[in-house]
C-alpha cells in the first residue's frame, strides 16, 4: 500500500488563489521512486492499481490518484496494433490526435487544442514539432492526465497532458525480442531489442543493458509520399550499491519524408459540410521535390538514492537536441468553378532546438500526528534555446487535378537554397514544486499541491533591427500553480473524488501581456464489478480558459489579453472479461466547448465576435471500443471501432468536415510459447475521411483500408 503526504495549512489557503505554470515551461522530468513504480503492467484492461506515472510524484495508483488518468501499456499498445506513440494516444479516452505537417503532433481533448496540451518525453516538455508521432516500438507506455496538471510538469496545460514514456533497462538477466511486418503501400517494420546483465551475480556493481532498433519505412497512401525512419534507445541501469543506482539512457530518432502531403483541397461552395473530389484524394499538390526532416537527440542521467526505508530522492540531468527541416508549397485551393487547382505558400524553413535541464526531487513517508502521509518536493531548472530561420514567398502556380507536373521548389521565383536566421528564443525556467498526500482515515485521503516558477524569456533579433523589433527583447512571469483533491474509498473495490486545479500559460508572440489563466473542478469515481473481472472510471469536469490574447477591436493590428474559453464534458472507460475467452473494453467521452469571449478578422477585414462557438478541430464525442476472442488455444481474433464526431473547419462555425467511425479486425496465431504471426486489417470499410481541417481549408485524410502481416518473437 502506497502512503501519501501533507501540506500545511498555509500550502492549502493558497492554492485556493493561485495561477499556474505557463505553456514555455518547457521540460520537466518524470520522477518515480526508485522502487520502479512505472513499470507496466501486463494484464489487459484498465489495470487501476498500475502507477499513475506523470500525474504524482508520489507513488500513486491510478486507483488512488485523485484526477482523471488513463495509461495505454506496453500490452496495450501491441494489443490494440498502434504503430506510433500517437495511435496509442488515440486508443484513451476523448483524445483525438493527428499529425498534419506544420502542426507537428496535433492533439484535441476537452475542448482544447494545440498548445492548451501538453506533450511530453519521459516527462520532459518538447515544443509542438517534435511531437509529431514516433514509431511505437520504442515506447514503454502512454500515459494521459485529464485538465490541468502544471503542478507535475511545469508546462502550463490546460486541457490535459500527455506523456509519452520509452523503454528502459531493468534487472533481468536476459530478455530478446523482436518484429517484423509488411503492409499495403509497402510499409515495413524491422524491430528488435534486447536487455542483458552485463555483470556476474556477486559483483559489488550491477549493470544491466537494454538496446532497441526500430526502422520503417513506406510509400504512403498519396502520390510519390516516402517515408524512412531510424528510432534507437539504449540504457544502462547500474546498481552502484543496494541504494544507489544510476540509468545512464540515450535516444535517437531520424524521420525522412519525400513530397510531404499537406492535404486535400476541398471543392466550392465552401459553405456547410465540406466536400472533396473522391476521384482525385489522392493527388499530392506539393511539389516533386519537397521534403520533411527531422533528427533528434536525447540523454537523460538518472540517479535514484534511497536514503532511507522512508526517503528516497531523485535527481535526472538531461539534453535535447533537434533540427527539423521543411520544404514544401502548403497551400492549395480550387479555382471557383473546380477545374484547377490554385497552389502557393511556397515555405522553406530550418527549427534548431536545444533544451538542457536538471530536475531534482526528494520524497519521503511518515506519520503526521498518526495520520499517514507522503511528501515530495524538489526543483528545477531548465533552459530551452529555438532558432528558426524561415523562407516564405508566395509561391503562386495552377493545374489541372487530372493531369499535371509537380514542379520543383528551387524554380519557384524568389526561393533560394540555405537558411538564414530569424529569431531566437531562449526561455530559462527556475522552480520549486511540493506535493502532499494525507490519509485523513482509512477510506478518505487528502492530495494538495503547489508548484512555483521563475521564467524569462529572451529573444534575440537576427534581422534588420527596427523601432518595432529590436535587437533584445526580454519579458518575465512568476505563476504558480496548484492541484487540492479528496479520494473516498467507501468500498474497497470503489472510490468517489473531486479536485480542484489550475492552469496558466505564457502569451504568444512578444507583447507585454501576463500569462492566460486556467482552472477546473472534476469530479469522478475509479471502481471494479462483477467480482473484479470489470473495472471502469468515470469523471465529469468543468474548465474555463480566460485572459488569452484577441485581436483588439478598437485595432485590428494589435491583440489584447481579453479572450475566455469553456469546457465541460464526461468521460467513461470500462473493460469487462465477459467469459474465460471473451474480453471487451471501451471508452466514451463527451465535450461542450465554446468561446464564450473572442474576436477576430473575417474574409473582409471586418473584426467579429465568435462568442458561443466552438473551437476548430474539437469534435464533441470520441469514443473506442475493442473485442478480443481466443477461439482456440492457439488462435485469437478481434474487432475494434472508432467514432470521432464532426468538427468545425472555421470559428465561424460555418464549415464542417463529416464525422466517421473506423473499423478494424486482427487474427493472431501463437506459433509456440515465444512467436505469433498476426493479421491485420485497418479501415475495415475503407472510410473517406479527414483526420484535421487545414485553414485552407482542406482535408487532411485518414488512411485508406491496409493490410498488415506481422511476426513477434520475445524470450
Amino acid at each position: 500500500m502506497k502512503h501519501a503526504a501533507l501540506l500545511v495549512s498555509p500550502l492549502l489557503a493558497s492554492l485556493c488563489g493561485c495561477l499556474s505554470v505557463n505553456a514555455w515551461a518547457q521540460s520537466t522530468v518524470d520522477l518515480a521512486p526508485i522502487t520502479i513504480d512505472g513499470e507496466a503492467t501486463t494484464e489487459p484492461g484498465l489495470s487501476l492499481d498500475q502507477s499513475s506515472g506523470m500525474a504524482s510524484r508520489l507513488g500513486l495508483s491510478v486507483r488512488e490518484t485523485p484526477a482523471s488518468v488513463a495509461i495505454a501499456n506496453r500490452h496495450d499498445i501491441e494489443r490494440h496494433g498502434a504503430q506510433n506513440f500517437q495511435d496509442a494516444a488515440n486508443t484513451l479516452p476523448g483524445v483525438n490526435a493527428s499529425a498534419p505537417p506544420g502542426f507537428g503532433g496535433f492533439v484535441s481533448y476537452r475542448g482544447f487544442t494545440s498548445g492548451q496540451i501538453t506533450q511530453m518525453f519521459n516527462g520532459i516538455n518538447v515544443s509542438g514539432g517534435l511531437a509529431r508521432p514516433v514509431d511505437a516500438w520504442i515506447y514503454d507506455r502512454v500515459e494521459l492526465v485529464g485538465g490541468p496538471s502544471s503542478l507535475i510538469n511545469g508546462a502550463g496545460s490546460v486541457g490535459g497532458s500527455l506523456n509519452y514514456v520509452t523503454k528502459l533497462a531493468t534487472r533481468e538477466e536476459q530478455a530478446v525480442e523482436g518484429r517484423v511486418s509488411y503492409g499495403t503501400y509497402d510499409t515495413t517494420e524491422t524491430a528488435f531489442g534486447l536487455n542483458h546483465a552485463l555483470s556476474e551475480a556477486g559483483d559489488d556493481v550491477q549493470h544491466y543493458a537494454r538496446l532497441d532498433v526500430s526502422h520503417n519505412t513506406g510509400n504512403g497512401y498519396i502520390d510519390r509520399q516516402e517515408r524512412d525512419a531510424w528510432s534507437v534507445a539504449f540504457s544502462l541501469l547500474s546498481d552502484l550499491t543496494p541504494n544507489l543506482s544510476h540509468t545512464l539512457a540515450l535516444e535517437y530518432q531520424d524521420e525522412h519524408e519525400d513530397s510531404p502531403y499537406w492535404g486535400t483541397p476541398v471543392l466550392n461552395p465552401k459553405a456547410g459540410e465540406l466536400k472533396i473530389d473522391k476521384h482525385n484524394r489522392f493527388n499530392n499538390y506539393n511539389v516533386e521535390d519537397g521534403r520533411y526532416e527531422q533528427r533528434t537527440i536525447w540523454a537523460r542521467s538518472i540517479i535514484d538514492y534511497r536514503i532511507t526505508d522512508s526517503t528516497t530522492l531523485r535527481n535526472t540531468l538531461y539534453h535535447l537536441d533537434s533540427q527539423r527541416d521543411y520544404r514544401n508549397l502548403e497551400t492549395y485551393q480550387y479555382n471557383a468553378d473546380n477545374s484547377a487547382v490554385n497552389r502557393s505558400t511556397a515555405y522553406q524553413v530550418r527549427h534548431q532546438g536545444e533544451q538542457n535541464g536538471n530536475q531534482f526531487e526528494l520524497r519521503h513517508d511518515n506519520t503526521l500526528l498518526g495520520l499517514e502521509t507522503t511528501w515530495s518536493g524538489g526543483f528545477e531548472y531548465k533552459v530551452n534555446q529555438t532558432t528558426n530561420s524561415p523562407l516564405n514567398v508566395k509561391g503562386a502556380s495552377t493545374v489541372d487535378p487530372n493531369n499535371f507536373q509537380p514542379g520543383h521548389f528551387y524554380d519557384i521565383p524568389g526561393t533560394r537554397p540555405g537558411f538564414v536566421s530569424d529569431k531566437t528564443n531562449e526561455v530559462t525556467t527556475k522552480a520549486l514544486f511540493a506535493e502532499n498526500r494525507l490519509a485523513l482515515t482509512d477510506k478518505l485521503a487528502l492530495l494538495t499541491g503547489l508548484r512555483y516558477d521563475d521564467i524569462d524569456l529572451d529573444v534575440t533579433n537576427h534581422r534588420q533591427v527596427t523601432a518595432s523589433n529590436p535587437r533584445h527583447l526580454k519579458r518575465s512571469w512568476e505563476p504558480v500553480t496548484g492541484r487540492l483533491g479528496l479520494t473516498y474509498q467507501f468500498i474497497p473495490s470503489a472510490n468517489v473524488y473531486v479536485q480542484y486545479s489550475t492552469a496558466a500559460e505564457q502569451p504568444n508572440g512578444t507583447q507585454d501581456f501576463d500569462v492566460s489563466t486556467g482552472k477546473q473542478w472534476e469530479v469522478g469515481s475509479k471502481f471494479d464489478y462483477l467480482d473484479g473481472r470489470g473495472s471502469a472510471t468515470v469523471a465529469a469536469y468543468t474548465i474555463e480558459r480566460k485572459d488569452f490574447a484577441v485581436t483588439d477591436p478598437l485595432d485590428p493590428t494589435l491583440s489584447i489579453p481579453v479572450g475566455q474559453q469553456t469546457s465541460k464534458g464526461i468521460e467513461l472507460a470500462s473493460s469487462l472479461q465477459i467469459t474465460d475467452k471473451l474480453f471487451a473494453e471501451g471508452n466514451f467521452a463527451w465535450v461542450d466547448a465554446q468561446y464564450d469571449a473572442f474576436t477576430e478578422k473575417n474574409a473582409a477585414g471586418v473584426v467579429v465576435s465568435r462568442k458561443g462557438n466552438t473551437p476548430t478541430n474539437v469534435p464533441d464525442r470520441v469514443g473506442n471500443v475493442w473485442l478480443t476472442y481466443d477461439f482456440a488455444p492457439q488462435w485469437q481474433g478481434g474487432v475494434d471501432a472508432r467514432y470521432v464526431a464532426s468538427v468545425f473547419a472555421d470559428s465561424a462555425n460555418t464549415m464542417t468536415v463529416p464525422s466517421y467511425t473506423l473499423y478494424g479486425t486482427f487474427l493472431r496465431y501463437e506459433v509456440d510459447r515465444h512467436t505469433t504471426v498476426t493479421g491485420r486489417v485497418r479501415n475495415l470499410t475503407n472510410e473517406v475521411y479527414a483526420e484535421f481541417a487545414h485553414v485552407s481549408p482542406a482535408y487532411y485524410l485518414g488512411t485508406p483500408r491496409t493490410f498488415e502481416l506481422a511476426v513477434q518473437t520475445r524470450f
